[in-house]
């Protein structure tokens, strides 16, 4: 029996009026009386530079590049008109924030000019350039004819410049540019290393008001409000403006846009999992009065910081990293505790993430040589200080893979991030004692990925940032990054010695997954132990099951159970285990992970833990445009969802989103045990080319289902 709704969602666009800005220069002491309206040529301007897809009245160019504008109604100018661009509270030439210049027959490579394209008897044309290393924001743009005083034209917006090959941002492949720097859309890859999953999400740095509210970021940062004609001289330079927006993403120590939870519990705010763009975050936080946004974890501040440097004109991509160490302590080394019974203990900082989001920006490192630049590792999460504030990076992604961690910024904690070797160890509560278990160098940094250029599909760039893995490169490189830092190669500088000679373990074991992972069904493993030995072993194990979150802190405990096994010689035996639905349905957390462990207990010989961390996929979501869509004409849309459950799902609500296509939220009924749904819906695309449309189903028993789809509009 299928359920079906019907609604219709029609988004309009209103096309971007030309904006004409009117000034009056007044007859003195003979200069020419100019009366002209000036015609900022949006459309032809915003071509050329790239920026067509901000729908603003205001005139966007990117540095490094002419725009022209046009005085109609006005005599021909003197030779002695002066233009003057200024940006920030306090311009002034010595802090490149203020530029006067006047007309010449060339236009300038090192500093702004201006050129007489065409003159009439009622207008002029003029191509006004900036230099490719000039301060990006808001400028003011005045001029002066004479002795007057002068006249304000307007404004206009100046960004960085991926397309010019004398910027910091240049980015000679255009393909990239597209990707990079213009596109809307991203897929962000989460889950952990044996389960790679993906979500789509909107970037969105072309809608509304985004534009306008990154600037407004640029100028709440604690950088700004410590010496506001500083900050902005710096506004030149990618490495900087990076290093400051990695921190204002975050608001945890000052006022900025998201603030950060991983508690579980969200109240006061939105699950981070429910997010779909950046677009509705950055809008909450202008409306709220730039209070910060609750809540977010480190996809979203990833998705965030990528909106706002595209909007900037910084070519920026999502990176995930997969089993992602936090070193904590900073010796490239992350400390596990168990105890007796297998369970993970919450002692110490480290930790190890199922999975962690990040950026890389791309600009070159004049601080550090030209071999380093290129990908620059950004991260907006707050996880550690670095300079007294939650900011990281920029870290040359070259630098980390050849541990050269000495330099700037944060170069220690991004190497761990990939590299770190992890110690496992046993911990005895009531004398305090640690066991070391094993040690494992392979651990960390795996399936390092990013969204392909053009492309939604999934590229690994782990090779990027090590060598292979367990290579004596790689193991080279780790000795190098520790001697850097004046580690000494040993596991625990604090244990005794006899705790930090690792054995030989004389079985080994490891879990096995018996069918689907999906959120709904039963979960059904395999424990796989082998005795290595040529004599009989007697095993015996501790095992238990845990919700987690994805930064794999423990939340509810779902199940534990032991068994007593002798393994003969040489032998393999499988021990099935079956985690029932009803068991952990009310124990999973949205982020649908689970950590399962069974320490071994070898008698006359040495533990051994044997662990997975489970990530468990939602049902499925299906859409399908039913025809062929058009711009400015009417399209449907169906999405599917089958209740996979044997009870009632009530409180269903489906929203949809995306660029140049819609943006709604439908109320669905309640679905009863395996009952269908269906909704359509109608969008009206208002640009041509590939779009995507995001969708999350969210009801009383699944949390944030995601789905999207690739629309190809055609005019």
């Amino acid at each position: 029996m299928g359920l079906e709704t019907t609604s219709w969602l029609k988004i309009h666009t209103v096309s971007q009026l030309s904006q004409v800005s009117f000034f009056l220069i007044q007859r003195q002491q003979g200069c020419a009386s100019l009366r002209p309206s000036t015609d900022w040529h949006l459309k032809e301007n915003a071509r050329e530079h790239h920026t067509s897809k901000f729908s603003s009245e205001e005139l966007i160019v990117r540095r490094g590049q002419a725009f022209t504008i046009t005085f109609n109604g006005a005599e021909r100018p003197e030779q002695n008109l002066i233009f003057i661009a200024e940006t920030g509270p306090k311009p002034s030439k010595a802090t490149k924030t203020l530029a006067t210049f006047d007309i010449s027959s060339t236009a300038s490579k090192e500093g702004w000019g201006a050129v007489v394209q065409s003159s009439s008897a009622s207008s002029v044309s003029i191509s006004i350039s900036s230099p490719h290393n000039a301060v990006i924001g808001r400028y003011r743009l005045s001029v002066q004819s004479g002795s007057s005083s002068p006249q304000s034209l307007g404004t206009f917006v100046l960004l960085f410049n991926p397309w010019a090959s004398g910027d910091d941002v240049f980015m000679p492949n255009a393909a990239e540019c597209e990707e990079y720097v213009l596109e809307e859309f991203g897929i962000i890859f989460a889950g952990n290393k044996n389960h790679i999953s993906s979500f789509g999400w909107n970037f969105g740095q072309f809608q509304g008001d985004i534009l306008n509210i990154c600037l407004a970021i640029m100028d709440r940062s604690l950088y700004y409000r410590q010496d506001p004609i500083t900050d902005v001289s710096h506004r030149h330079n990618p490495r900087y403006l990076g290093r400051v927006l990695s921190a204002m993403v975050n608001a945890n120590d000052d006022q900025g846009v998201v603030l950060g939870n991983w508690s579980g519990k969200y109240e006061g705010g939105k699950n981070p999992t429910s997010w779909t763009g950046s677009g509705e975050i950055l809008q909450s936080w202008k409306k709220s009065g730039f209070k910060p946004v609750k809540y977010g974890q480190c996809w979203v501040f990833a998705a965030v910081l990528t909106t706002v440097l595209r909007c900037l004109g910084i070519p920026t991509r999502t990176i995930t990293n997969f089993s992602s160490a936090h070193d904590a302590d900073g010796n490239l080394r992350v400390d596990e505790f168990y105890d007796a019974e297998g369970n993970h203990l919450e002692r110490g900082a480290d930790s190890v993430w199922n999975f962690h989001v990040w950026n890389e920006s791309w600009f070159t490192r004049n601080d550090l040589g030209p071999s380093y630049s290129g990908w620059q590792v950004l991260d907006a999460t707050p996880q550690e200080e670095s300079g007294g504030i939650y900011q990281c990076g920029p870290a040359s992604r070259h630098a980390i893979k050849e541990g050269e961690v000495e330099l700037d910024y944060d170069g220690p904690f991004v190497f761990a991030e990939v590299n770190a070797d992890c110690m496992y160890w046993n911990y005895d509560s009531a004398t305090g004692k640690k066991t070391l278990i094993f040690s494992k160098a392979t651990e960390i940094g795996a399936s390092i990925s990013t969204k392909a250029v053009g492309r939604d599909a999934r590229v690994d760039v782990t090779r990027d940032y090590k060598y292979e893995e367990g290579s004596a490169k790689e193991r080279e490189i780790f000795k190098k990054a520790r001697k850097k830092l004046g580690l000494e190669d040993k596991f625990d500088p604090t244990a005794p010695k006899q705790e930090e000679v690792e054995q030989k373990p004389d079985i080994s074991g490891k879990f096995k997954v018996a069918g689907s992972l999906e959120v709904g069904k039963d979960l059904n493993l395999l424990l796989v132990l082998e005795n290595l030995q040529s004599d009989a072993k007697t095993v015996n194990v501790n095992m238990t099951a845990w919700s987690t979150l994805y930064t794999r802190r423990r939340v509810n405990q779902i199940w534990k159970d032991s068994l007593s096994v002798t393994l003969a010689p040489k032998e393999e035996k499988q021990f099935p285990i079956k985690i029932k639905y009803p068991e952990y349905q009310q124990q999973l957390t949205t982020d649908k992970t689970i950590q399962v462990t069974a320490l071994c207990h070898v008698k006359d010989g040495i533990q051994v833990l044997v662990k997975r961390n489970i990530t468990l996929d939602n049902p499925a979501i299906d859409i399908q445009v039913l025809g062929e869509a058009k711009v400015n004409k009417e399209v449907v849309v169906e999405v599917a969802f089958t209740n996979p459950i044997n009870e009632e799902v009530k409180d269903c609500v489906l929203q949809v989103e995306g660029s140049d296509l819609l943006q709604g939220i439908l109320d669905i009924p309640p679905l009863k045990a395996s009952e269908k749904s269906s909704t359509k819906f109608k969008l009206i695309p208002s640009e041509a080319g590939p779009k995507h449309l995001l969708v999350n189903f969210f009801c009383d028993k699944f949390a944030d289902i995601k789905t999207f789809k690739m629309v190809n509009v055609i005019n």
